[in-house]
């Protein structure tokens, strides 16, 4: 059965250093100390992270995903790449080098890959610009964070480059990155296990309340990690609607429960009680298999729960590829 994975991150093999271009720092190096190994490193030399050559070699995802029958990859860069903090017109040149490399990729083994960009979202005249470039060569839509320097996605400043997205048929993949609260929850990796699944939450609700689904109902988007906290905590967010729509429901007056089904989710719960609750919540066919491969906190052994689940085949289909096919807005025989 054809396997599609939403939710995967690749790096370029050689980052450049930013910081003697632009004079400043805090843009992510790589060093590569051994080989098919790099770490990843903050202008001031800080670690963030170690990589192997899965996140920049193409040969290397295609030998691994082979293994594990995944068809083709989504590819979109690693959140911290985003640089939403960086000058706009300095945002701008770090996507396109980014988007290029991805474009590069996906040229090469079309049947592989897809790709995603990213684009300069603290400038939207900017983003829109890449986003229209994302296009023509060659990638499907964008990989956004889920606040843009801590501002949420329901901004009116950026509901402009979702009307774009809508109107190019660019789809949108929203991952959660610089979660709130981050510094005071360093322990115990919590801002991976906290903070992320309630900066999902956090976009969804943005977007659901102030307007932007309401006003682009034809916007493909999807929501990283099963929407993170939301679809659990969606009683007490419809009841918080119902109570005090003085505070919530100011600029959109429908519940949020209304909006079920009118966007996608990857499969990434780790649990499945939790996925068959989902299919239960918005069906399958908003389901995408996603694994945030090549990183350990992503699933494993990809597409798994799904196929070990107590769903039919056809529901099975509907999550493995079917869900990716129509959020991407492409066609099944691209692959066979």
């Amino acid at each position: 059965m054809l396997k599609i994975d939403v939710h995967t991150h690749i790096l370029p093999r050689d980052i450049p250093r930013w910081k003697e271009k632009f004079g400043y720092g805090g843009f992510i190096t790589l060093e590569h100390h051994k080989p098919c190994c790099a770490r990843m490193l903050k202008d001031d030399g800080k670690f963030f992270r170690e990589i192997e050559d899965n996140c920049w070699s193409a040969e290397r995802r295609i030998e691994e995903s082979d293994a594990f029958g995944v068809n083709v990859q989504v590819l979109s860069t690693v959140p911290v790449m985003f640089s939403y903090w960086a000058k706009p017109n300095d945002g701008a040149e770090i996507s396109e080098f980014l988007n290029d490399g991805i474009a590069e990729i996906v040229g090469e083994f079309p049947r592989k890959f897809i790709g995603l960009g990213t684009v300069p979202l603290q400038d939207t005249k900017l983003a829109i610009r890449e986003l229209e470039r994302c296009k023509k060569i060659g990638l499907v839509g964008v990989q956004i964070g889920s606040n843009v320097n801590q501002l949420n996605l329901g901004e009116p400043q950026f509901f402009d480059f979702f009307k774009a997205c809508e109107e190019l048929g660019m789809a949108v993949f929203v991952h959660p990155w610089e979660m709130m609260g981050e510094k005071d929850i360093q322990k115990y990796w919590l801002p991976w296990l906290v903070g992320m699944p309630a900066e999902t939450s956090r976009a969804i609700c943005s977007m659901i309340f102030s307007g932007v689904l309401e006003k682009c109902q034809n916007l493909r988007i999807c929501f990283a990690h099963g929407g993170g906290s939301f679809p659990y905590t969606l009683g007490r967010i419809e009841h918080g609607f119902e109570v005090r729509p003085d505070l919530v429901a100011v600029d959109n007056p429908r519940n949020p429960r209304e909006y079920l089904g009118k966007f996608w989710l990857d499969s990434l719960v780790h649990d499945a009680l939790m996925l068959e609750y989902l299919v239960k919540l918005v069906g399958a066919d908003k389901i995408a298999l996603g694994t945030d491969y090549p990183f350990p906190l992503g699933e494993l052994e990809p597409g798994k729960l799904i196929e070990t689940s107590k769903f039919d085949e056809g529901t099975k289909a509907e999550m493995l590829h079917g869900a990716a096919l129509k959020w991407l807005g492409l066609n099944k025989d691209l692959f066979q």
